[in-house]
C-alpha cells in the first residue's frame, strides 16, 4: 500500500464543521483493514529503535492510533484531554485558538523524566493543540519529545508552531 492509496481512502466533506472549511475524514483509514494496518506498519518503523516509552495520544482521534502504536511499541499510553475528563490529579495547558482558548490535560503522574514521549494525533493544521500538549509533557520533564500526525495540510504552516529542534513527522501532507 502506498501514500496514494491512503490519500485515496481519505474521505473529504465540505463545508464540515462550518462552511469554507473542507473536512479530512480519517475514520475512512481506520475502518479500512489494510490502511490502518500500513499506517500502524508504517509508525512501527518510524519509532522503533527511538526508545519510546510513553505515547501520548490527544483526545480523541489521537487515541486510535496512538493506543496500537504504544502497544506495538511495548510503551505505555497516555491521553491528553480536554478538562473534566481525567479522574485523578492532572496538569494541564491553556492555549489561545482563533476564538478565545481551550486547555488539555494530562494525569499528573503519567510522565517522567525517564520518559522518551511521542505525541500523536491524526491531523495538523494550525498546530495549537500539540504545541499546548507538547509544552505540557515539556513540564513534565521528559527526556526526550517526537511528534507525529497521519495527515499535515501543508498550506497551514502548523509546523511554525513547534520548536525547530523537535522532530515533526507525518504520513500524508495534503
Amino acid at each position: 500500500m502506498s501514500k496514494e492509496t491512503l490519500k485515496a481512502n481519505l474521505r473529504e466533506i465540505p463545508d464540515f464543521p462550518i462552511p469554507g472549511i473542507l473536512f479530512y475524514d480519517v475514520t475512512t483509514l481506520f475502518k479500512n483493514t489494510e490502511c490502518l494496518q500500513e499506517m500502524l506498519d508504517t509508525l512501527y518503523e518510524m519509532y522503533k529503535d527511538k526508545g519510546i516509552t510513553k505515547v501520548v495520544g490527544i483526545e480523541s482521534r489521537g487515541f486510535i492510533m496512538g493506543g496500537a502504536l504504544a502497544a506495538r511499541l511495548g510503551a505505555g499510553f497516555v491521553m491528553a484531554r480536554k478538562p473534566g475528563k481525567l479522574p485523578a490529579e492532572v496538569v494541564e495547558e491553556t492555549y489561545a485558538k482563533e476564538y478565545g482558548t481551550d486547555t488539555i490535560q494530562i494525569h499528573k503522574d503519567a510522565i517522567n523524566e525517564n520518559d522518551v514521549v511521542l505525541l500523536h494525533d491524526d491531523l495538523l493544521a494550525t498546530g495549537g493543540t500539540m504545541a499546548a500538549t507538547h509544552r505540557l509533557v515539556q513540564r513534565c520533564g521528559a527526556k526526550k519529545i517526537f511528534i507525529n500526525f497521519i495527515i499535515e495540510l501543508g498550506g497551514l504552516n502548523g509546523r511554525k508552531a513547534f520548536p525547530e529542534d523537535i522532530t515533526v513527522d507525518t504520513l500524508l501532507t495534503l
